[in-house]
């Protein structure tokens, strides 16, 4: 035992270097995890006394907790057989594949994360880039519903920074769970993305394994009372106008309700922009008939870039106004045991747009685009403020000198951008931008009776 053992140089460092992961990872490493875990749920207790609807602890589970608890689910099980037998695999194989769903849905919450560096810097980029606004009865619709129940807000998706401007107004009353598509799936844009809560799902999926996976895990978060996002229209619309509601995450939900344990409560969310972004790729999109963008998160990027260097040319102005309203809750403990979904859908649909905010870039672009030549300065302002719908939409709350100010900084912001001109005459559209004011005026066309109607929401694909 006291002999002298000579070892090589290289198997000396071996053997200290497996002793030392040893003892990390068997004594050193959950020590700090605990050390840790116990600040972050002090820290997660102080701030929920001060969010409108706490954090829920559904959300703050680990996340390889949440993908084991979603891969056994019994009705997971179910399916992970269905798939082996109707695909000849053996079950092993398909509940790989249902494991690998999974993990590429389950996010990895993070309130450092999210509170500390998301909702800072969308409160900043929001206000950089817009002057932001917020219809009147926002705060008294959230605080109606019920602290108990879990809230789903259902937005029209207008721009890639519908996100961060959502995320920056509701950062006072809790933590949102975002349904994200493909564009998000990049590294590393997708950790970060996790981190903050949101979840991942792939829109033209049609395997039944990975929609009962997906299936089962907006049921728990719901049933868990997480506050969710979802934009049902399926992707961004590109002709600006609010398309037919797409059912499924709603059918989810509502499939998972149980009205024993807690209510579900759907917030219609309008939100509207004197200038989207990514308005011309989405135009090009549109008259290709297509929704291959060529370009989704880059073109706000680069636009972004470009106005931090307008700024530090002196040049800085913001893209006008960025609103939002939120609509009437509907309470699905209210309608009942037998919920249609496409009434659903319908009357979500219909209270986002009885909400729409009506911004003066829009409005701008229906009154000229309905005039058969230049309309002079005062005249313009007149129709302007004879096309201001009554009884719906979210009207700003202004001295008839605030709406003459506004409506000429939105002349000044569309001459700009090369959509409209003016002339002795008065101002008047430039022809070739005539689908760019289409798209804005579409923004709010079915404010007005004379709007065309679109497909209903039974129609549409889920």
């Amino acid at each position: 035992m006291t002999k002298t053992v000579e070892l090589p140089l290289w198997l000396f460092v071996l053997m200290v270097l497996f002793a030392t992961v040893t003892f990390a990872s068997h004594f050193l490493f959950p020590s700090v995890r605990w050390f840790f875990r116990r600040r972050l749920q002090r820290a997660v207790k102080r701030l929920n006394q001060r969010l409108t609807r706490p954090i829920e602890p559904f959300k703050l589970a680990r996340r390889y907790d949440m993908i084991q608890r979603l891969i056994y689910d019994p009705d997971v099980t179910r399916a992970i057989v269905a798939h082996a037998r109707e695909n000849g695999v053996p079950e092993n194989v398909a509940f790989e594949k249902a494991r690998r769903y999974a993990r590429e849905i389950v996010p990895s919450f993070s309130a450092f994360a999210y509170f500390s560096f998301a909702a800072r810097v969308a409160r900043w980029l929001a206000n950089a880039l817009y002057d932001v606004r917020t219809a009147r009865g926002n705060d008294e619709r959230l605080k109606s519903v019920s602290p108990d129940a879990t809230v789903i807000f259902v937005m029209n998706h207008r721009s890639n920074m519908d996100y961060v401007l959502v995320t920056y107004l509701a950062a006072s009353a809790s933590a949102l769970s975002y349904a994200v598509g493909e564009w998000a799936r990049v590294w590393p844009l997708s950790r970060l993305i996790k981190s903050m809560g949101a979840y991942f799902i792939r829109r033209r999926s049609r395997g039944q394994l990975y929609r009962k996976v997906l299936a089962r895990y907006v049921q728990m978060a719901t049933a868990g009372g997480v506050t969710q996002a979802i934009f049902p229209e399926g992707g961004l619309s590109v002709n600006g106008r609010l398309m037919p509601l797409r059912m499924g995450l709603l059918s989810y939900a509502v499939d998972g309700f149980d009205a024993d344990h807690r209510d579900i409560v759907f917030v219609p969310v309008a939100i509207n922009y004197d200038r989207v972004l990514e308005d011309r790729v989405l135009i090009a999109a549109d008259q290709r008939g297509d929704r291959r963008f060529g370009a989704r998160i880059t073109v706000v990027m680069g636009a972004i870039l470009r106005l931090l260097w307008q700024r530090v040319r002196g040049r800085y102005r913001k893209f006008g106004v960025a609103s939002v309203a939120f609509g009437t809750p509907v309470s699905l403990a209210e309608l009942g045991s037998t919920v249609s979904i496409e009434n659903l859908a319908d009357t979500l649909r219909g209270r986002i747009n009885e909400v729409t905010p009506v911004l003066f870039v829009p409005l701008l672009s229906r009154v000229l685009l309905a005039a058969d030549g230049p309309i002079e300065a005062q005249a313009l302002l007149e129709k302007a403020q004879a096309e201001m719908p009554n009884g719906s939409g979210s009207l700003p709350d202004m001295t008839p000198e605030a709406v003459q100010d506004h409506i000429k900084r939105a002349c000044t912001d569309m001459e700009l951008r090369g959509m409209i001109e003016r002339s002795g005459a008065g101002w008047s559209l430039v022809p070739a931008e005539r689908p760019l004011l289409q798209f804005y005026a579409n923004s709010i066309a079915e404010l007005y009776p004379d709007c065309p109607p679109l497909l209903n929401a039974a129609s549409a694909k889920s």
